[in-house]
């Protein structure tokens, strides 16, 4: 969850105000003007799986178009969310930063489509073909980040390892592929994010970071209680088994003849789950059998990446691929309760029927700003009803 002073958050369930402004840019961030939004047109989605984390649409008012103010090549433009509760100053949350495409002139304002950074990282693509490493995922990264974005910070969130060597990588054209799950002709994985069992993205500052794959099991960084401060929750489950695998394979693949890292295996062992593999489905696979287990079902996924250097590498990324894969996906809306600051991958306590809480991990979320409300798809870890 993005930074949020206590009182802010406690506001969110009451009466509260909620002012929302933009900024634009053209000098690539070092100064920011601020513009107005016309009432009702923004809307901001953010995506764990989408191809930038952040998107939006915007109606601008008090800037004009051209080199100087909204243009798609050199603009970048920030959304804020204010929250004002009583006897309180605004309290400002970023919704993202965004480059900028058609924009055009109307009655109202300027109308743009908005889409997160990662646009700008992909449209660099390489002239030539570049050999990169060995080196450090740090050193590749900021250098990589740096060439297509000039002065954007890079942040490396706790767990992930910024000093794991990167053995030498082929790259074509593709730099963000590089940077975050990029696979070869082959198959194999070629990103750095997912060779270190994270994941890449730019959040809502606009920072390219380098986060842990969440899961179920992480921490809450919210809790709400039904009905709180007439707070309405309406869960929706989906139950869909789309993208679920409870057993991952892991290995190196060099192709160069060097010896193989691997493989690694990592499984659902958590008997009470609904996506329980067995006991063993490697070495055992007919456990399920003999133990009258008939509900079991394996559903087996692998990766090979010529990045992993080691044991410990793979069982780390062993471990995201399987946090990342399971759980039963959930739509639940939030009346009057939009909370800015929420992010995907956060994990958030909900009372989704009274007295029964669950934990749900954000896949993605949208909201409008000023609006009160939110939606949010989730994923919670099913168990298995005996």
């Amino acid at each position: 969850m993005l930074p949020i002073p206590l009182a802010a958050l406690a506001a969110l369930t009451g009466a509260c105000r909620r002012p929302y402004f933009a900024e634009w840019s053209v000098d690539g961030g070092t100064t920011w003007t601020p513009c107005g939004v016309h009432a009702g047109s923004a809307s901001v989605s953010a995506d764990r799986t989408s191809d930038v984390r952040y998107s939006a649409s915007a109606t601008l008012t008090g800037v004009g178009l051209g080199a100087a103010g909204i243009n798609p090549i050199s603009t970048n433009v920030r959304l804020w969310q204010g929250i004002q509760g009583s006897r309180m100053t605004p309290v400002w949350i970023p919704a993202g930063r965004y480059t900028v495409g058609n924009p055009q002139e109307g009655r109202t304002g300027i109308t743009v489509e908005l889409n997160g950074l990662e646009d700008d990282v992909r449209a660099a693509a390489f002239p030539v073909a570049r050999v990169l490493g060995p080196d450090s995922a740090r050193a590749i990264a900021t250098t990589l980040i740096g060439e297509a974005l000039p002065g954007t910070p890079l942040a490396w969130r706790a767990g992930v390892d910024p000093d794991t060597m990167v053995p030498q990588i082929a790259a074509t054209t593709d730099r963000w592929s590089v940077l975050a799950a990029g696979r070869d002709e082959t198959g194999s994985g070629t990103g750095i994010a997912a060779a270190l069992g994270a994941e890449c993205f730019f959040d809502a500052r606009g920072i390219a970071t380098y986060a842990p794959v969440p899961t179920t099991a992480d921490p809450p960084v919210w809790a709400l209680a039904r009905g709180r401060g007439g707070a309405v929750i309406e869960p929706r489950a989906q139950a869909t088994a789309d993208s679920l695998y409870n057993l991952w394979v892991v290995s190196s693949d060099t192709g160069d003849g060097a010896a193989t890292i691997g493989p690694v295996y990592r499984w659902d062992d958590d008997p009470t789950s609904l996506t329980f593999a067995g006991p063993d489905p490697v070495n055992d696979p007919l456990a399920p059998q003999r133990l009258g287990l008939t509900w079991v079902r394996v559903r087996t996924q692998s990766y090979t990446s010529a990045l992993i250097t080691d044991i410990a590498q793979a069982e780390t990324i062993a471990a995201s691929k399987l946090a990342d894969s399971l759980g039963v996906r959930s739509s639940l809306a939030l009346a009057a309760v939009c909370n800015p600051a929420l992010e995907p991958g956060d994990v958030i306590a909900i009372e989704v029927a009274p007295g029964r809480w669950e934990n749900h991990l954000i896949d993605s979320l949208s909201y409008t700003l000023g609006a009160a409300a939110m939606s949010l798809n989730t994923r919670t870890t099913p168990r298995r009803v005996t």
